[in-house]
């Protein structure tokens, strides 16, 4: 029995929060990105989450999984079409004079954010809720 796992669950998530947050803070910095070192313009990065599971036994012997927190399965680029501006005088413009920026919305990225960091503040909760009981745990065993 680990005593501890609350305290690797919630860090797992607080450290998928974390990843998922710099994502967005760079989508919303590059949203008028029209040149990246791989050529066109930025792709709006989405992170892909997977449940972490641990092999434990039942009363009976038997093995069952459960879970043990998440962790970041992959970093996708979202392969949207870029948004096209007519504006002839930019650098990166077309022969049309059309310049391709990345589709990223900032209110859809300012919400995402607002997610992200509702998760993360509910994550340190629950690692404060189990610190607060093992500490209590703790007070009565001195008793």
């Amino acid at each position: 029995m680990n005593l501890f796992r609350n305290f690797d669950i919630n860090a797992s998530g607080l450290t998928a929060e974390r990843l998922r947050m710099d994502l967005i803070s760079n989508n919303i910095a590059n949203a008028n990105s029209t040149r990246t070192p791989d050529g066109g313009p930025y792709q709006r990065k989405v992170p892909v989450f997977a449940e972490v599971l641990d092999q434990a036994f039942d009363a009976n012997g038997r093995p069952v999984s459960r879970g043990a927190g998440v962790r970041v399965a992959a970093i996708e680029n979202e392969n949207k079409p870029p948004r096209l501006v007519y504006d002839p005088s930019h650098p990166d413009a077309d022969a049309q004079g059309y310049v391709a920026y990345p589709d990223i919305n900032p209110v859809v990225e300012m919400v995402n954010l607002i997610t992200a960091s509702r998760a993360y503040e509910a994550n340190v909760t629950a690692f404060n809720s189990a610190k607060d009981i093992f500490r209590t745990a703790l007070d009565l065993a001195k008793i």
